[in-house]
C-alpha cells in the first residue's frame, strides 16, 4: 500500500507546473533506493563496523561493487556531455571536489559522527523506516551541525578550499585510464579486505530446494540482500539518478532546511562565499521541497514499506544517554557534511563513481575516523 500511494503520488505530482517531472522522478528514485538500503542494511557505518570488529568484510564489498558498477555508467554518462576530457571542463553537476586538509577534517568528523550516531546520514533516513527513534535527535542534531559549518565556511573557503585542486581522472588518463585506475584500486582493497576478513559471511547462500514460492519469498521480503547484488543495484540507479536529475546525495534538503532557516532569522553571513558555485550536495534557500527532498521522502517511507513486509519493523529503545551521544554525533554529521559538500553517499560513494580524487580522499578519511572510534569504543558510549 505504502509503494501504491508513492507511484500515485509521483503520478498526481509529475503534472504540477511547480514541481513537474523531476520531483516525480527523484520520488521513484528515492523510494528505489529506500528500499534497496533496507533490504540490503547498506549503511556505511555498520559496514565499517563489521569489517573492523567481527572481521566481517563480506558487506564492505557492496561498496566496492557499487563504486564499480556506478563508475561504468557514470563513464558512459560523461561522454555525452564532456566527449573530450583534454580540456579544463567538468561534467556539470557531478559531485567533483577540491582536495584539501578540509575534506581529510571532514571525513575524520563525519567517521567520529558515525560511530557516537550510530549511523551515517542514509543509514539514520532507512532506520526512521524501521522505527529508529534514535535517528530523530541524530537527524536534528545534523541540522544543528550544518547551521554551524555556514558560520565557518567563509573561513575554510577563503583561507583554503579557493586555492584548493578540483582533481578528476579523466583530465589525464581520459575514461579509460579512469576506469582502469578506479578498478585497480578497487582490486586491491578487495582483495585486502578478503584476506583480513576471516569471519566473513558467505557471499550467497546456495539454494538446495529448487525453484519454490519461499525461494522467491525469503530472498525478496525477509533476507538480507547479498552485498554484490545491493552493491550492483546502488549502482545502477546512482547512473539513472545522475541521467536524469542530479547526482545521488541525501543532505542536500537537510542543509537546505537549516540555511533557509537561519537565513529567515538573518543569522546567517552576509555572504556566503563560493558555496552556491561549487559542485555537491549544496544548500540553498528555498521555502519548497526540492527534488532531493522528494527523494528522501520517497527513500524514508519506501525503506517503512521494506521493513513492514519484511516484519523488521520495531520501535527501537531510546534513552538519555544514548540520545545525547545521537545528538552529538548527529551535529558533527551535519558539519562535516557540508564543509565536504556532501556525505558517504554525495561525496564517497557518487564521487568515487565520477572518478574525482576528493570521493577516494573522503573515503579513506571517513573509513579511519570510524576506525579511530571504534577503537575507543565512542560507539559504546
Amino acid at each position: 500500500m505504502i509503494v501504491l500511494a508513492l507511484l500515485a503520488l509521483a503520478y498526481l505530482i509529475s503534472d504540477r507546473e511547480s514541481i513537474g517531472s523531476k520531483g516525480a522522478i527523484s520520488l521513484l528514485i528515492g523510494a528505489a533506493l529506500g528500499i534497496t538500503f533496507e533490504r540490503g542494511r547498506f549503511c556505511f557505518f555498520c559496514i565499517f563496523r563489521d569489517a573492523v570488529e567481527d572481521r566481517n568484510t563480506t558487506p564492505f564489498l557492496g561498496i566496492l561493487v557499487a563504486i564499480a558498477v556506478g563508475s561504468i555508467g557514470y563513464a558512459i554518462t560523461f561522454g555525452q556531455f564532456l566527449p573530450d576530457t583534454t580540456t579544463d571542463r567538468l561534467p556539470p553537476s557531478a559531485h567533483i571536489g577540491p582536495v584539501s586538509w578540509v575534506l581529510v577534517l571532514a571525513g575524520l568528523l563525519f567517521g567520529v559522527g558515525m560511530a557516537l550516531s550510530g549511523a551515517c546520514i542514509s543509514g539514520h533516513l532507512y532506520r526512521i523506516g524501521q522505527g529508529s527513534l534514535r535517528a530523530l535527535p541524530a537527524l536534528f542534531g545534523s541540522l544543528i551541525g550544518f547551521g554551524l559549518a555556514f558560520k565557518v565556511w567563509n573561513s575554510l573557503y577563503l583561507g583554503t578550499i579557493i586555492d584548493s585542486p578540483t582533481l578528476w581522472l579523466p583530465h589525464t588518463f581520459g575514461y579509460g585510464g579512469a576506469l582502469l585506475i578506479t578498478f585497480l584500486v578497487l582490486a586491491i582493497i578487495a582483495w585486502i579486505a578478503i584476506r583480513v576478513g576471516s569471519a566473513s559471511d558467505p557471499l550467497s547462500q546456495p539454494n538446495k530446494n529448487g525453484i519454490t514460492t519461499s525461494s522467491f519469498k525469503f530472498p525478496l521480503l525477509l533476507d538480507r540482500w547479498s552485498p554484490i547484488t545491493t552493491g550492483a543495484i546502488v549502482g545502477v540507479i546512482g547512473t539513472i539518478a545522475y541521467l536524469r536529475i542530479e547526482p545521488l546525495g541525501v543532505t542536500r534538503q537537510l542543509s537546505s532546511i537549516s540555511r533557509t532557516y537561519l537565513d529567515s532569522k538573518k543569522a546567517l553571513p552576509a555572504t556566503i562565499e563560493g558555496l552556491d558555485t561549487m559542485a555537491g550536495c549544496i544548500a540553498v534557500v528555498s521555502k519548497v521541497i526540492t527534488n532531493n527532498g522528494w527523494l528522501i521522502l520517497g527513500f524514508v517511507l519506501a525503506s517503512l514499506a521494506a521493513a513492514l513486509s519484511g516484519n523488521r519493523f520495531s520501535f527501537e529503545e531510546i534513552t538519555i544517554p544514548n540520545g545525547t551521544t545521537a545528538l552529538i554525533g548527529g551535529v558533527l554529521l551535519g558539519l562535516s557534511s557540508m564543509i565536504a559538500l556532501g556525505c558517504t553517499v554525495g561525496v564517497l560513494l557518487t564521487g568515487t563513481q565520477s572518478f574525482a580524487v576528493s570521493g577516494w580522499v573522503f573515503f579513506a578519511s571517513v573509513f579511519f575516523g570510524t576506525f579511530i572510534s571504534l577503537k575507543l569504543k565512542l560507539h559504546k558510549s
